[in-house]
């Protein structure tokens, strides 16, 4: 089984349109105070040691997943897409692959049932056997541990989203990149694929910002762990 990933190019002119975006609106954006959660060092720290904890259960995880994938979906158990963080820079983030091989390049294809710049659906046709599993579990995030290690990411934070849906963002939406995406959030913690209101998600993202404390973020990830046990609003 191939162990190499299936990853958007870097080089796609989509990303190459969303580097004069990204200029224009990091521009405004730098000129606006820092978010504290940004240079929050306790915040950091939670998110190296959730890391490292995170990586070894990936580890461990990935074993069973790979042996799952190689009988039932032969294939990378890795995926890799980017991604916009903080600001709107460009990074790549990694997942288990929980969709058949090549599944961007059919994405026109599947009926999006959320409003606005956000993509869902329900019954997928994409998602492998296996992948159902993962997602219904959340387990397909595990890797992103990986992107908070290096700090991409957080453990808390906003959804980050894809560089064509960016594109299309209006300037309040904008707003939502003020601080660093997280593995978890306001609206994961809340409802997660059960919201399919973009709009509803940038308040959501928004009053994340306004409500900010470490203990906060600490509050989610236990209310994002119980909502994951329970598999609420997972598909």
């Amino acid at each position: 089984m191939s162990m190499s990933t299936f990853t958007t190019d870097t080089k796609s002119p989509v990303v190459d349109q969303l580097a004069l975006v990204n200029h224009l609106h990091s521009v405004n954006l730098l000129q606006q105070p820092l978010h504290p959660s940004t240079i929050s060092t306790t915040k950091r720290l939670i998110d190296i040691l959730g890391a490292i904890v995170g990586l070894i259960i990936t580890v461990i995880v990935a074993i069973p997943v790979a042996i799952a994938t190689l009988f039932k979906d032969p294939g990378p158990i890795f995926y890799s897409q980017i991604r916009c963080g903080l600001n709107g820079r460009s990074f790549r983030m990694w997942k288990f692959r929980s969709m058949i091989v090549g599944a961007d390049k059919l994405k026109h294809l599947v009926k999006n049932q959320a409003k606005g710049h956000i993509f869902k659906s329900v019954d997928d046709p994409r998602i492998t056997p296996v992948g159902k599993f993962l997602r219904r579990t959340s387990l397909d995030e595990l890797p992103q541990f990986w992107n908070v290690l290096v700090g991409d990411m957080s453990l808390v934070g906003t959804r980050p989203p894809t560089p064509d849906e960016v594109m299309h963002y209006e300037p309040h939406h904008w707003e939502r990149l003020r601080v660093k995406p997280g593995i978890t959030g306001e609206w994961q913690a809340h409802g997660r694929s059960s919201i399919k209101d973009f709009e509803t998600i940038v308040s959501m993202d928004i009053a994340y910002q306004r409500k900010w404390s470490v203990a906060y973020d600490l509050s989610l990830i236990l209310k994002t762990i119980w909502v994951v046990l329970k598999k609420n609003g997972a598909y």
